[in-house]
């Protein structure tokens, strides 16, 4: 019997151990996947925790697969994969087809939307079966261990500005340089806006400068964040990354009339936000979701083209505890990669 191994917890907020199960078939219409890399993402959290409906255990995350397609089911052939293919598997592990947002085209809002770790076992792991509509080609200028994250963190801050009111030479501010926001500055820039960084700490202006911003807030510093966007001439668009109401909320007054909010850090408090801050310069606030299979092509494509890589930290599945916990902690600088072999 052949096997494989599996990283998993088995009760809500547990301890990450290491288990063999018999290597399984894909079924029509999903490839298996030999795994190489995963990212470490926070919203892992939600799965380990069991805190999202639907989530069993015992449970093995992971949604920033990159890897090479082992098997293929019945009819993938067709759709024009085959054996080998580097391929990469984000947030979005496949739609229904049939829901009205699926019906419309709108695949990334899916109402039964197949997320790794969540619809079916995701990264953490030396296989994983996947649906075909789920993958992405990775290109060749790309390593496993860079994909990954751009399955997820990446797809996220690329869609998130390509898909906003901005226009070259447009100032846009990219709140946050964590995971997601290190790489929204660095497509920001690529994209031709002129970028603003905003994080706490004098001491990370010159990262921000390195990462190619054309300014850098310290939102620590005695001048509200707002006054410093509206000083230089007030941001068609905010990037919102950073993980923090309060935060966001600071921003919106240094929006331009007609500026748009683009919030992709996730906090469950409220946003601290009047009508009347929206309705004076017809502001826009909305949320924004990572994106499909074809997006997460797209920014690899666009990666490669413009020399964008995640920076990050790499641990084989067997620390995947030790792993897990440096990102929890923020220790990570900046995404944590799981990786085979």
């Amino acid at each position: 019997m052949s096997t494989y191994r599996v990283a998993q917890v088995t009760a809500p907020n547990g301890t990450f151990e290491l288990a063999e199960r018999e290597v399984p078939q894909p079924g029509p219409g999903q490839v298996r996947i030999a795994v190489e890399a995963c990212g470490i993402c926070h919203s892992d959290v939600m799965f380990v925790s069991g805190g999202l409906p639907g989530v069993t255990f015992p449970e093995v995350p992971g949604h920033e697969i990159a890897g090479q397609v082992e098997e293929l089911g019945q009819g993938v052939l067709e759709r024009g994969w085959k054996v080998g293919d580097r391929v990469a598997v984000g947030w979005f592990g496949g739609s229904c087809g049939h829901c009205k947002p699926c019906r419309q085209g709108d695949f990334i809002v899916c109402t039964a939307m197949k997320t790794p770790g969540w619809a079916y076992d995701g990264g953490f792991a030396e296989k994983t079966i996947v649906p075909v509509d789920a993958l992405a080609r990775i290109p060749d200028a790309l390593a496993a261990v860079d994909a990954g994250p751009m399955a997820c963190a990446g797809v996220t801050t690329f869609n998130g500005l390509r898909r906003s009111s901005a226009r070259p030479g447009d100032l846009v501010a990219v709140l946050g340089l964590g995971g997601l926001g290190h790489l929204g500055v660095q497509y920001a820039v690529a994209m031709g806006f002129e970028t603003v960084a905003i994080a706490r700490g004098a001491e990370k202006a010159d990262f921000a400068k390195q990462l190619g911003a054309h300014h850098y807030v310290d939102s620590t510093s005695s001048t509200p964040v707002a006054e410093s966007l509206q000083s230089l001439g007030g941001a068609k668009v905010v990037l919102a990354t950073a993980g923090s109401s309060a935060a966001i909320t600071a921003t919106v007054d240094g929006l331009a009339p007609r500026g748009e909010l683009v919030a992709i850090g996730a906090d469950t408090e409220p946003l601290g936000i009047s009508p009347v801050q929206l309705l004076m310069s017809a502001r826009v606030v909305r949320g924004h979701p990572s994106g499909t299979a074809q997006d997460v092509e797209d920014t690899m494509e666009f990666s490669a083209l413009h020399g964008i890589r995640p920076m990050t930290e790499t641990a084989p599945l067997d620390d995947v505890e030790a792993a897990y916990q440096k990102m929890l902690s923020g220790g990570a600088r900046f995404r944590m990669v799981l990786t085979n072999g």
